[in-house]
């Protein structure tokens, strides 16, 4: 399973992000200008923010392991196809829709992890598809990039899109695997009627508005410092030239190392530790790159990189712990939702706010977000769901360290 998640997880973002690199080509391409060809990347993450609470909700009627095999399938077809797209409009319906295909697997993923391991294994393979995620980004935008030079965008396109076939591969003879050998999974389906009052009461749970507010909070402060990095890295005093300066996103592989020990923190220190330790090292890395030196300013980016995605891990994970069988997998849509959001809002307003007022001024703002979202998981701390829904804790007895906040 856990290797199904991972895998599934490359595949899924490296097609999310692979433009990202070749945005210059394609404006180059299609005579248009760089904030137009920026929706080569924008439309895909907005048709997957669009499409993962219906998803979700599907879901619950037709299938989580359905869902996200259907995910992988199509979104991978889509990117095989993307670069034959004869003009840029028919270029960005194809990166839509590709969007709302990848949608299927970050929407459903954490829930059908929960249904098939329970609250004791759902952590560590949660931060195995958290890695897989981040290495997925990362892999995409350097398969891309590395291979534009020698064969054109569209082929390096096409690279990315065969690495995403071979690690879709390995998820679905993973989870075929998986399936012979496990127990039949827990969820018990609903109908369309059921889906809607899950969703209703995903949007009740005091815990679950937390976690979707860490998951809009702390995406928005991670992609505000990161879309602001190249204008900070390459201005007075830092001075470093355009390729240099790329070289950051180098820090996302402390992303994958971060969010696969989030089990370990978890069953060390329970879930509200190790969240608000996360959001507090997210904090001090955006504060040591208010730096003019360098090696401080890299290390920012790599301790913030590393709180991120260890929050991020155990935020989603308890997401999907916490819901109700019912409504969980609308949670987990939700979450992601938020997640989206926050990706597409803190982007702007970090870009907005340095510049007109610096670099300084994004930390803060930052730092003000960080604040706020570990504030609503203190608040809510006393209302985590036992390991087991419904049965009774005696006094004296407390909760394994799986589940323990």
């Amino acid at each position: 399973m856990t290797l199904a998640v991972a895998a599934a997880g490359i595949a899924s973002f490296a097609l999310l992000y692979a433009p990202q690199p070749v945005l210059p080509q394609i404006a180059d391409t299609y005579r248009i200008d760089p904030g137009t060809a920026s929706l080569a990347v924008s439309v895909a993450t907005a048709g997957l923010a669009i499409a993962v609470l219906p998803i979700a909700t599907l879901s619950e009627i037709i299938g989580r392991r359905r869902v996200i095999i259907t995910s992988l399938v199509c979104s991978v077809l889509l990117g095989l196809l993307i670069p034959f797209a004869p003009n840029y409009p028919v270029l960005l319906v194809l990166r839509a829709l590709q969007g709302a295909a990848i949608a299927g697997f970050p929407g459903v993923a954490a829930a059908f992890l929960v249904e098939k391991l329970g609250a004791r294994g759902v952590a560590g393979a949660v931060g195995a598809m958290v890695a897989g995620n981040t290495i997925g980004g990362m892999l995409g935008r350097l398969a891309t990039g590395f291979t534009t030079d020698r064969l054109g965008w569209q082929a390096a396109l096409g690279s990315s899109a065969v690495l995403s076939l071979v690690c879709a591969s390995v998820a679905l003879l993973s989870l075929r695997a998986q399936r012979r050998r496990s127990q039949p999974c827990q969820r018990v389906r609903s109908s369309g009627r059921g889906a809607l009052i899950g969703i209703a009461t995903a949007l009740r749970q005091p815990l679950l508005l937390a976690q979707y507010g860490v998951a809009l909070l702390g995406m928005g402060s991670f992609v505000a410092l990161y879309n602001a990095a190249a204008f900070r890295l390459t201005a007075e005093p830092l001075n470093l030239t355009p390729a240099v300066a790329s070289l950051v996103f180098l820090a996302y592989a402390m992303g994958a190392v971060s969010s696969s020990f989030a089990g370990r923190l978890i069953g060390a220190f329970g879930r509200i530790r190790s969240l608000i330790g996360a959001l507090a090292v997210m904090a001090g890395g955006s504060a040591l790159t208010l730096s003019t030196t360098l090696w401080l300013v890299v290390t920012g980016f790599v301790v913030l990189t590393g709180g991120f995605f260890a929050a991020h891990a155990v935020s989603s994970g308890w997401t999907a712990f916490a819901a109700s069988p019912t409504g969980r997998a609308q949670a987990s849509g939700l979450y992601t939702l938020g997640y989206y959001v926050g990706s597409s809002v803190g982007g702007t307003a970090g870009t907005m706010v340095y510049a007109a007022a610096g670099w300084g001024a994004v930390v803060g703002l930052v730092a003000a977000w960080l604040a706020i979202a570990g504030i609503g998981v203190l608040v809510v701390r006393g209302k985590e769901p036992s390991a087991t829904p419904g049965a009774p804790q005696r006094a004296g007895h407390p909760r394994p360290a799986a589940s323990r906040a």
